[in-house]
Protein backbone atom coordinates (compact mmCIF):
# COMPACT_ATOMS: atom_id res chain seq x y z
CA UNK A 1 0.00 0.00 0.00
CA UNK A 2 1.31 3.21 -0.90
CA UNK A 3 1.25 6.21 1.48
CA UNK A 4 -0.20 9.56 0.40
CA UNK A 5 -0.44 12.84 2.53
CA UNK A 6 -3.59 14.18 3.35
CA UNK A 7 -5.45 17.04 1.74
CA UNK A 8 -5.22 20.28 3.89
CA UNK A 9 -7.77 23.23 3.99
CA UNK A 10 -6.22 26.76 4.47
CA UNK A 11 -7.89 29.44 6.03
CA UNK A 12 -6.46 32.94 5.37
CA UNK A 13 -5.82 35.56 7.75
CA UNK A 14 -8.23 38.30 8.77
CA UNK A 15 -7.40 41.42 6.44
CA UNK A 16 -7.65 43.33 9.97
CA UNK A 17 -6.81 42.37 13.33
CA UNK A 18 -4.96 42.77 16.36
CA UNK A 19 -0.86 42.03 16.38
CA UNK A 20 -0.54 39.19 18.31
CA UNK A 21 -3.83 37.53 15.63
CA UNK A 22 -2.58 38.84 12.60
CA UNK A 23 1.23 37.15 13.30
CA UNK A 24 -0.37 34.24 14.59
CA UNK A 25 -3.35 33.59 11.95
CA UNK A 26 -0.38 35.11 8.78
CA UNK A 27 1.95 32.05 10.40
CA UNK A 28 -0.57 29.16 10.59
CA UNK A 29 -1.47 30.43 6.80
CA UNK A 30 2.17 29.61 6.06
CA UNK A 31 2.04 26.47 7.87
CA UNK A 32 -0.72 25.36 6.34
CA UNK A 33 0.47 25.99 2.79
CA UNK A 34 3.77 23.43 3.16
CA UNK A 35 1.52 20.55 4.53
CA UNK A 36 -1.02 22.00 1.63
CA UNK A 37 2.23 21.57 -0.93
CA UNK A 38 2.51 17.95 0.32
CA UNK A 39 -1.43 17.01 0.16
CA UNK A 40 -1.63 13.85 -2.16
CA UNK A 41 1.63 12.83 -2.91
CA UNK A 42 3.20 9.44 -1.70
CA UNK A 43 5.80 9.07 0.49
CA UNK A 44 8.52 8.22 -2.35
CA UNK A 45 7.32 11.95 -4.29
CA UNK A 46 7.89 13.77 -0.58
CA UNK A 47 11.59 12.32 -1.10
CA UNK A 48 12.16 13.44 -4.46
CA UNK A 49 15.08 15.15 -4.54
CA UNK A 50 15.48 18.72 -6.73
CA UNK A 51 17.90 19.09 -9.37
CA UNK A 52 21.65 18.63 -8.75
CA UNK A 53 23.38 19.89 -7.00
CA UNK A 54 20.51 20.39 -4.53
CA UNK A 55 19.70 17.71 -2.21
CA UNK A 56 16.34 19.54 -1.10
CA UNK A 57 13.20 18.12 -1.41
CA UNK A 58 9.70 17.90 0.21
CA UNK A 59 9.95 16.28 2.92
CA UNK A 60 13.32 17.71 3.97
CA UNK A 61 11.68 21.00 4.13
CA UNK A 62 8.83 19.99 6.45
CA UNK A 63 11.54 18.25 8.78
CA UNK A 64 13.65 21.65 8.27
CA UNK A 65 10.53 23.51 9.54
CA UNK A 66 9.48 21.29 12.28
CA UNK A 67 13.23 21.89 13.82
CA UNK A 68 12.87 25.19 13.50
CA UNK A 69 9.85 25.33 15.08
CA UNK A 70 11.14 23.87 17.83
CA UNK A 71 14.11 25.94 17.90
CA UNK A 72 12.22 29.13 17.45
CA UNK A 73 9.40 28.89 19.92
CA UNK A 74 10.29 26.59 22.45
CA UNK A 75 13.62 26.65 22.75
CA UNK A 76 14.76 30.44 22.71
CA UNK A 77 11.63 31.39 22.96
CA UNK A 78 10.33 29.78 25.94
CA UNK A 79 13.41 28.98 27.06
CA UNK A 80 13.44 25.09 26.90
CA UNK A 81 15.98 22.35 27.25
CA UNK A 82 14.88 20.44 24.38
CA UNK A 83 16.93 18.05 21.68
CA UNK A 84 16.60 18.84 18.20
CA UNK A 85 14.80 16.49 15.71
CA UNK A 86 17.21 14.60 12.65
CA UNK A 87 20.41 16.65 13.42
CA UNK A 88 23.46 15.36 15.44
CA UNK A 89 26.61 16.96 15.89
CA UNK A 90 27.72 14.59 13.77
CA UNK A 91 24.87 15.34 11.40
CA UNK A 92 23.98 19.04 11.40
CA UNK A 93 21.37 18.73 7.86
CA UNK A 94 19.89 15.76 9.08
CA UNK A 95 16.30 17.16 8.46
CA UNK A 96 17.70 17.49 4.80
CA UNK A 97 20.17 14.62 4.33
CA UNK A 98 18.24 11.75 5.52
CA UNK A 99 15.23 11.50 3.77
CA UNK A 100 15.48 8.47 1.52
CA UNK A 101 15.04 6.32 4.52
CA UNK A 102 12.63 8.65 6.60
CA UNK A 103 8.94 7.55 7.47
CA UNK A 104 7.13 10.40 5.60
CA UNK A 105 3.96 9.27 7.69
CA UNK A 106 6.08 9.73 10.64
CA UNK A 107 7.41 13.00 10.16
CA UNK A 108 4.72 14.71 9.00
CA UNK A 109 3.31 14.28 12.55
CA UNK A 110 6.41 15.12 13.89
CA UNK A 111 5.78 18.49 12.15
CA UNK A 112 2.22 18.97 13.20
CA UNK A 113 3.43 18.02 17.09
CA UNK A 114 6.20 20.28 16.73
CA UNK A 115 3.77 23.65 15.39
CA UNK A 116 1.42 22.38 18.68
CA UNK A 117 4.62 22.41 20.63
CA UNK A 118 5.46 26.23 19.38
CA UNK A 119 2.10 27.20 19.84
CA UNK A 120 1.92 26.36 23.32
CA UNK A 121 5.25 27.06 24.38
CA UNK A 122 4.56 31.01 23.53
CA UNK A 123 0.64 31.10 24.40
CA UNK A 124 1.09 33.13 27.37
CA UNK A 125 4.40 34.90 26.58
CA UNK A 126 3.87 38.97 24.99
CA UNK A 127 4.68 39.78 21.57
CA UNK A 128 7.52 42.17 23.76
CA UNK A 129 8.90 38.88 25.82
CA UNK A 130 12.43 39.35 25.12
CA UNK A 131 15.35 36.48 25.63
CA UNK A 132 19.17 36.26 24.95
CA UNK A 133 19.41 34.75 21.50
CA UNK A 134 21.90 31.76 21.14
CA UNK A 135 24.53 34.43 20.23
CA UNK A 136 23.59 36.41 22.71
CA UNK A 137 21.95 39.36 21.37
CA UNK A 138 18.23 40.45 22.80
CA UNK A 139 15.66 39.73 20.73
CA UNK A 140 11.50 39.04 21.17
CA UNK A 141 8.76 37.07 20.54
CA UNK A 142 7.83 39.53 17.66
CA UNK A 143 10.92 39.02 15.83
CA UNK A 144 10.62 35.06 15.93
CA UNK A 145 7.24 35.42 14.63
CA UNK A 146 8.43 37.40 11.79
CA UNK A 147 11.52 35.41 11.46
CA UNK A 148 9.45 32.39 10.87
CA UNK A 149 6.85 34.10 8.11
CA UNK A 150 10.03 34.90 5.97
CA UNK A 151 11.20 31.50 6.11
CA UNK A 152 8.28 29.46 5.49
CA UNK A 153 7.92 32.65 2.66
CA UNK A 154 11.31 31.52 1.39
CA UNK A 155 10.86 27.43 1.74
CA UNK A 156 7.23 27.71 0.28
CA UNK A 157 8.59 29.43 -3.01
CA UNK A 158 11.20 25.95 -2.86
CA UNK A 159 8.34 23.94 -2.29
CA UNK A 160 6.38 25.64 -5.03
CA UNK A 161 9.00 24.56 -7.43
CA UNK A 162 9.58 21.15 -6.29
CA UNK A 163 5.72 20.34 -6.45
CA UNK A 164 5.68 21.76 -10.05
CA UNK A 165 8.65 18.96 -10.51
CA UNK A 166 6.83 16.72 -9.28
CA UNK A 167 3.51 16.23 -10.60
CA UNK A 168 3.29 19.93 -12.39
CA UNK A 169 0.92 21.18 -9.62
CA UNK A 170 1.21 25.00 -9.45
CA UNK A 171 -0.79 27.61 -6.95
CA UNK A 172 0.18 29.92 -4.18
Amino acid sequence: MTWTAPTVDRTKPPTTADERVALDTALDYQRDTLRWKCAGLTADQLKQRSVSPSGLSLLGLVRHMALVERWWFQVNAAGRTLELPYTTDDNPDGEFDDVDTADAAADLSVFVAEVAGARAAVAELRLDHTFPSHRGTAMDLRWVYVHMLEEYARHNGHADLLREAIDGTTGD
